[in-house]
């Protein structure tokens, strides 16, 4: 994985109101050491905004994600769609449902929802999305991958499942049949996509130290008779189940939610073969932006 400062903010999508010349940015590269050989063949650019520590409202990054999508459609139309885009976020309490999603899979009314509720054209059942739980969202043109939506759901469970491994030594899988990333019965992360002219976006959510609570007053999925798990709830098991002390150290939430962030961008970058460019904004500039109501 080669990592690319981002020196020019002309390619970089606004939020939302704000043009990128407005925009306060700081270019940052982890590794600041590495060294590109004369040999080495580039691979794809990929423009990374990691706001893993933000709680994002759920608008804003839908926002934000169509303003980039129409961007990619009229670069892709001149062929000057040179980078794609990934994004890693939390977000706050919220119930998404996607463009197909019945509300039979909703344990409350519809027109009295407990949190915000959207829905949005993404493929997928009712899902929540909240704090402690890592956001993914590639915006990627899969002309340049491969042109198989089924190939792209099951590369990002991929990445999930390589992260996992790396990084918790947690053994995931899939489900035959069933998309997302399973360990056991337990469902620890979701997807959700939507394709426009072979431009992606949506993506998956991670559970990681996420209160599971709210998962109550729905069908996650639309699948029944299943649960809904986190990487901090199977590190405690897995502690419980061989024999350790639960007062043995386990990585804080704050820490278990860098570790799993940087596993993720670590995998994506290996299972679709792209070099970053990041790009970290100063905090807070998104929440001074005034996005469209997109609730419905």
């Amino acid at each position: 994985m080669i990592i690319w400062v981002n020196p020019i903010l002309s390619s970089t999508p606004p939020y939302f109101t704000q043009t990128p010349s407005k925009l306060p940015a700081k270019n940052h590269s982890c590794f600041a050491n590495s060294t590109v050989s004369a040999s080495h063949i580039p691979r794809r650019r990929c423009d990374l905004y990691d706001l893993h520590k933000d709680l994002v409202p759920y608008a804003e990054a839908w926002s934000w994600q169509n303003a980039i999508v129409e961007e990619k459609k009229a670069l892709s139309e001149k062929n000057d769609d040179l980078a794609d885009s990934l994004i890693l976020l939390q977000h706050h309490p919220v119930y998404t449902l996607g463009a197909g999603s019945s509300e039979g899979f909703l344990n409350f009314d519809v027109k009295n929802p407990p949190i915000d509720l959207y829905r949005t054209e993404r493929g997928g059942e009712v899902t929540y999305h909240g704090p402690g739980q890592l956001v993914m969202y590639p915006i990627i043109n899969l002309r340049y991958q491969k042109m198989d939506l089924h190939w792209y759901l099951r590369s990002l469970e991929e990445v999930v499942i390589r992260a996992l491994s790396s990084a918790f030594a947690i053994e995931a899988s899939r489900i035959e049949g069933l998309t997302g990333v399973w360990v056991g019965n337990q469902k620890l992360a979701a997807i959700g996509i939507k394709v426009s002219r072979w431009i992606t976006y949506h993506g998956l959510a991670l559970n990681v130290t996420t209160d599971t609570t709210p998962f109550q007053h729905i069908v996650p999925c639309g699948i029944r008779g299943r649960q809904v798990g986190s990487i901090k709830g199977l590190l405690k098991e897995k502690k419980l189940s061989t024999g350790c002390r639960e007062d043995n150290h386990l990585p804080d939430d704050q820490e278990l939610i860098y570790i799993a962030n940087k596993s993720l961008i670590t995998e994506f970058c290996e299972v679709f073969q792209v070099d970053l460019r990041i790009t970290l904004y100063d905090e807070g500039v998104w929440k001074n932006s005034s996005p469209a109501t997109l609730k419905s």
